[in-house]
């Protein structure tokens, strides 16, 4: 095991749909866009190098805030079209056997019994490698398709986790961890003595337990969580495993908000180890670090060139139609959201084109794999940690062997990040440093 090793994990953005399509390394990306073969591809990869694990991520709607219609949604496949990421990671985990596997569920879209019951049963499918991406929604499109008028305020949401959490933990609590007893000479499976009631009645929730099924190998799944805002920061705090941060600003921003995290997980009563903070960044990897840079200005030129792609993601995730806006003049500051606060937070006071050019993932790594390898050294160093959550809105299998057979490698040369798995859990790999 490395010295100061950092943890790596990888952003499935865009969630089970489609993924590279139409470009030069993108092979039958468009049409095979719903065969697991590529996350399966990704997984088997990520296992090779050692990854802690996979993030899928999750939507539940068609988007329709830029320009008041789907129509540039649809028709460059941007958040849209998404399969449920529950049905797509227990085929990851079975043809894998050592990362973790982490569907995004939202609070918002399932009763805790229905979730928690769920995530029980993929525990038990993968051998105890299981998270919980823990998310609230942000669009009122999302909470139409369930019946209802849009979604609470953004802080209620949390409140409305915070107690679905609670009522999740005592449902997967349910069984004592010996309760299976197995005893065939007396014919007793499991005592009842030990498996107990719940009876949770809260403000939003409310079941009577227990779960019909024994504890899973971890118990709890390992919890992941992107709160970015004060009050999303709280709650991360408060239950992640692992917090997904889409930092922009730097090592300085980068070091303030993992203080603010730390010290927020120790107001819980946590020890601030436990909750790892990786950053998300997406690596550009050339033979040279000219080729690197060649590719980047390639990336950026036709982010330039097609500044609607961006602002398709800034409207869905704002709820805010960013095509009424000039894209040379500010963002105003009266502009309000019941999504992405730190997001739209970001973006006030600069032009839409200004704010895009500043990219959306973190700390800009370009070069070979030994160079970005250093950089990604020296951002942890000055970081303090945890590491890093690796992510691409455009992936394909060349992408994937550049990181898991190319940057990973450098890293390990380094002694930066481990060249095995220690334990068979997921929670226990995470924790391990």
């Amino acid at each position: 095991m490395p010295a100061n090793p950092f943890h790596l994990a990888w952003f499935g953005a865009g969630g089970f749909g489609v993924k590279s399509w139409g470009k030069t390394w993108s092979g039958r990306g468009g049409e095979d866009w719903a065969d697991p073969a590529l996350w399966v591809d990704l997984a088997q990869s990520l296992e090779r190098a050692c990854f802690d694990y996979v993030i899928i991520e999750d939507s539940s709607y068609v988007p329709d805030a830029y320009g008041g219609n789907s129509r540039a949604y649809l028709a460059s496949a941007t958040a849209t079209p998404k399969l449920d990421p529950s049905v797509l990671a227990p085929i990851m985990s079975y043809m894998t056997s050592k990362i973790g596997i982490v569907p995004t569920l939202s609070v918002t879209e399932y009763h805790p019994y229905m979730l928690a019951r769920k995530v029980n049963t993929l525990d038990h499918m993968s051998r105890g490698r299981t998270g919980w991406n823990i998310v609230t929604s942000s669009s009122h499109r999302s909470g139409q398709n369930y019946g209802h008028e849009g979604l609470p305020e953004h802080d209620e949401r949390y409140d409305m986790a915070d107690e679905f959490f609670d009522l999740a933990c005592e449902l997967w609590d349910s069984w004592d961890e010996d309760a299976v007893v197995r005893d065939e000479a007396n014919g007793v499976w499991a005592d009842h003595n030990k498996v107990h009631l719940v009876d949770f009645k809260g403000k939003y929730f409310s079941s009577r337990g227990p779960l019909n099924a024994a504890r899973s190998p971890q118990g709890h799944p390992v919890f992941t969580q992107a709160g970015g805002s004060p009050r999303g920061r709280a709650f991360a705090a408060r239950t992640a495993n692992s917090i997904i941060a889409g930092v922009d600003g730097g090592i300085e921003k980068m070091k303030e908000f993992r203080a603010d995290v730390r010290e927020r997980a120790i107001g819980w009563g946590r020890n601030p180890d436990d909750c790892k903070v990786l950053f998300l960044v997406s690596p550009v990897l050339g033979e040279t670090d000219a080729e690197a840079q060649a590719k980047a200005d390639r990336q950026q030129a036709f982010a330039e060139a097609h500044p609607e792609l961006g602002l398709l993601h800034l409207s869905r995730h704002s709820g805010i139609d960013f095509s009424q806006f000039p894209i040379d003049e500010p963002i105003p500051a009266t502009a309000r959201t019941n999504g992405h606060q730190q997001m739209l937070a970001s973006a006030i006071g600069k032009t839409p084109r200004e704010f895009l050019a500043q990219g959306g993932l973190g700390l800009k790594l370009v070069g070979t794999p030994d160079t970005v390898a250093a950089q990604m050294d020296e951002a942890m160093q000055e970081v303090g940690g945890d590491g890093f959550l690796l992510a691409s809105f455009d992936l394909n299998r060349r992408y994937i062997s550049e990181i898991a057979d190319g940057l990973v490698p450098a890293l390990q040369r380094r002694g930066l990040v481990r060249r095995e798995y220690s334990f068979d859990t997921f929670r226990d790999n995470l924790l391990e440093f």
